[in-house]
């Protein structure tokens, strides 16, 4: 069953699964919107934004034509939909926080996307910043950084690669460098914040990621992040 921290006539809001697909597709054993759709009973249902298939988090899903044209003019505002991610990395970040911006380019063929030197063809702006909430030791001796990460632009990879360019892959993330064995890629979409398309009024939903490695070396009390219930 896919956890649904609110549902109404005009969206569903869900905590995506890793390891599903955020958009439709041919198989769907495979793909979020299909099992929301038999899970709820909903005929149609509209992808608004994305999250990678390894990474499970807060999403939400419109119902209507309607709420997918509102979701979309906030997506281009930064101050209305709001998205904020937890990372586990590998290494400590010299600054606690900051502001980072590169050139991205998303290499579909490859499945992967690199930091270029300057605009050209298919190279896109990317933003986000980062808190670090806390670092710890494994017991091999190695770094790692809880971080919280405010994403501002939607890019392919775009936390993924921004971190790992730096030297800060994320941990269980081979396909960016890290040596980190997990069970899952340590991102998750914990909190997302937007305006009702039909009530007008800002809402927030939360969650946390499940209690596996690396999640368990750190205290998620220290996030002050309150977890949404659901209503179904």
């Amino acid at each position: 069953m896919i956890p649904i921290l609110s549902e109404d006539d005009s969206l569903i809001v869900c905590v995506k699964p890793a390891g599903l697909l955020a958009e439709d597709g041919d198989d769907p054993s495979e793909y979020l919107p299909a099992a929301l759709r038999r899970q709820t009973q909903t005929d149609a249902l509209f992808t608004v934004h994305r999250l990678d298939r390894v990474v499970g988090g807060v999403m939400v899903y419109a119902k209507t034509k309607s709420a997918a044209t509102a979701f979309g003019r906030q997506i281009q505002q930064t101050d209305m939909f709001k998205k904020e991610y937890l990372a586990v990395i590998s290494g400590v970040p010299a600054q606690r926080s900051a502001v980072w911006e590169d050139l991205l380019f998303a290499d579909k063929r490859a499945g992967k996307a690199y930091v270029a030197d300057s605009m050209r063809a298919g190279v896109k702006q990317a933003r986000l910043s980062y808190q670090v909430i806390d670092s710890v030791r494994t017991q091999s001796g190695s770094p790692l950084s809880l971080v919280k990460v405010n994403l501002y632009t939607g890019r392919f990879h775009q936390i993924r690669v921004q971190f790992a360019s730096r030297g800060f892959p994320i941990a269980g993330d081979g396909k960016y460098g890290s040596r980190c064995k997990c069970p899952q890629l340590a991102l998750f979409s914990a909190q997302l914040s937007f305006q009702h398309p039909v009530e007008k009024k800002q809402r927030t939903f939360s969650a946390l990621p499940e209690q596996i490695s690396p999640w368990t070396y750190f205290d998620l009390s220290l996030l002050n992040i309150t977890e949404t219930k659901g209503n179904g």
